[in-house]
């Protein structure tokens, strides 16, 4: 029997009020807590359920044995975690926050009982609160959901149907899988972006006044509150460093082609079939599949799924519905 647990968000910034939103809007019983004064009063203006204390939400949480999703920076997760143990420490536990390896370290040094499945939504926008969130924030956005072996696949097809009723579509992966991924993917370009801001901004006001599609485009998440993207890179250090390495060598080898022969195909050439792979992708049809999640194997085959770029678009009983 398929049980649609409710959901208990904790953190109502951006990701967080967006899920709470889309929660709802699903049908599901689902209420809220923030420190933020400014998000939880628009919050509750808005008609949804904001707990005053965290104790508070996340009793409630316990008592109806609801999703706890942990929607806050990286640098409050421990505090976060602490609440958690004291006051829901078996519940059915995911987060959204855009690193995963340490969060799941922690999580399981100091609230072993839950029944952890990470999580990061590749969604978002530069702005940041409550007021920037919404509903349909992540309609036929890539979710990752972490599988290791830790991990109860009862509460993970809990939380995929959770993702599933926002919209989404899950990209199974490990810890680390999604680390070394969204290093080069998500933080290298958050690195990359506020080096070309601060190079464009180098050259003052003639350069600010050329800048066009180009500059706009690749600056584009240099807007972010910069203690987010500190968060995030400095959260994924080792990974982030190994995609440094990789853009500055090529950075290197651009420089030296540019200097010996004033030529940059190599670079340029590269670039553009990096850029044609991810139009290829996401332009490829995917035949429909079925993951039996009662299965012995049903960990390695969902995680073979997300390295070979497979999602997840549906739950039917014990059977995840591939495309």
């Amino acid at each position: 029997m398929c049980v649609v647990r409710p959901v208990c968000v904790i953190g109502l910034g951006l990701i967080g009020g967006s899920l709470l939103r889309a929660a709802s809007e699903s049908g599901r019983q689902a209420w809220g807590f923030t420190t933020s004064t400014v998000d939880a009063e628009a919050a509750t203006v808005d008609g949804y359920t904001v707990a005053s204390e965290v104790s508070d939400a996340l009793r409630q949480a316990g008592d109806q044995d609801a999703i706890v999703v942990i929607a806050v920076p990286l640098p409050a997760v421990d505090r976060t975690l602490g609440a958690i143990a004291a006051h829901a420490p078996e519940c059915v536990l995911t987060d959204v926050v855009s690193v995963k390896s340490p969060v799941e370290l922690v999580v399981r040094q100091t609230v072993p009982r839950t029944r952890y499945v990470g999580g990061h939504p590749m969604a978002g926008t530069t702005s940041s609160g409550w007021a920037a969130g919404s509903a349909g924030l992540f309609k036929d956005a890539s979710w990752v959901l972490t599988v290791e072996d830790e991990t109860d696949l009862e509460a993970w097809r809990d939380v995929a149907r959770l993702v599933l009723d926002c919209g989404a579509q899950i990209v199974p992966a490990t810890a680390a899988g999604h680390d070394d991924a969204v290093a080069r993917i998500s933080h290298l370009p958050h690195l990359l972006a506020a080096v070309l801001a601060a190079v464009g901004a180098d050259g003052g006001n003639l350069s600010l006044a050329l800048a066009a599609g180009s500059y706009t485009d690749g600056t584009r998440v240099a807007g972010t509150r910069p203690e987010l993207i500190r968060a995030m890179c400095e959260g994924n250090r080792g990974p982030l460093l190994d995609a440094v390495d990789d853009a500055l060598g090529r950075l290197g080898a651009a420089r030296g082609a540019l200097a010996s022969t004033g030529s940059l195909g190599a670079t340029v050439e590269a670039g553009h079939q990096g850029w044609q792979a991810l139009r290829d992708y996401r332009g490829t049809a995917r035949p429909p599949g079925r993951i039996d999640l009662s299965a012995p194997d049903a960990r390695e085959t969902l995680l073979a799924l997300g390295d070979h770029g497979g999602r997840i678009v549906g739950l039917d009983g014990d059977f995840a519905l591939t495309g």
